[in-house]
């Protein structure tokens, strides 16, 4: 579950990290678009190829590019205005345990329960098991195998999550399946969530959340990326992060979406 988000969550500051295996062998490139209600969207180029992810992202001191290896545990920033760039390292992901929720959880702990059958798809059920103030917190997800959707989730507060496949639907260009989130609190009120699942790719392309927040990815190229665009141009200079000339709110977008995925809204 380590690369699917990290599409939408690079690229918008959204996306916590799905898996990549599943799309190890696909390279796309796709304009990645940030709607919140009352601000100009916001949109960022993706360029996704094996192994390693590209984005741009307009901000106030000009495009700011990353390049992420997450195999590697590797981030490079360029700093296109000065033409200066950074490495640094981030936390590698195992490709042999990228189905396991942990991997993006590294507080908690994960045991996989067994499978089971929900309305005739396979799930993997899996406990997680956290600690919050200093208690252990106990959650359960059936996780469908084959999208790494969670299908049905339960909370220690009395809430649970359920996602249902509503339709087959043609958007931005892509043959997706709709997939509603319903979120169930014990006072009876519920709230949901919706995405837009791309089978061809095995990520979702587009999430609409409570409030009226959206980001998704439109403009859709299937093909090889060139290998050039991964690399850092001749006459930029390694800098150490401290002597970047900007830092901080001059390198984030000019617009930011909100902090996490629909989980936040439970």
């Amino acid at each position: 579950m380590i690369f699917k988000s990290l599409i939408l969550s690079v690229v918008l500051t959204v996306l916590t990290v799905n898996s990549f295996a599943s799309i190890a062998d696909k390279e796309f490139s796709a304009d990645a678009v940030v709607t919140i209600p009352g601000q100009p969207s916001t949109t960022s180029k993706l360029f996704v190829s094996k192994n390693v992810v590209r984005t741009e992202i307009q901000t106030r001191d000009g495009i700011i590019i990353d390049i992420v290896y997450p195999f590697e545990g590797k981030l490079v920033k360029l700093n296109t205005k000065h033409q200066q760039y950074i490495e640094m390292q981030i936390e590698k992901q195992n490709p042999d345990q990228i189905t396991n929720p942990c991997n993006r959880i590294k507080t908690a702990k994960c045991t996989l329960l067994g499978k089971e059958l929900i309305e005739g798809r396979e799930t993997q059920k899996w406990q997680i098991v956290a600690v919050k103030q200093g208690k252990n917190v106990r959650t359960l997800h059936w996780v469908d195998a084959k999208r790494q959707l969670a299908i049905r989730e339960f909370f220690n507060d009395g809430s649970m999550a359920e996602m249902k496949l509503e339709t087959k639907e043609t958007i931005n260009g892509r043959n997706t399946e709709r997939w509603v989130r319903t979120i169930s609190r014990p006072d009876g009120s519920t709230v949901s969530s919706y995405q837009w699942y791309d089978p061809q790719l095995e990520i979702s392309i587009k999430e609409e959340l409570p409030g009226g927040y959206v980001r998704e990815l439109k403009n859709i190229k299937v093909g090889i990326q060139k290998k050039t665009i991964f690399n850092v141009p001749d006459n930029y200079k390694m800098m150490r992060p401290e002597q970047l000339p900007s830092s901080g709110a001059s390198q984030r977008p000019m617009h930011q979406t909100p902090a996490n995925s629909s989980q936040q809204y439970r």
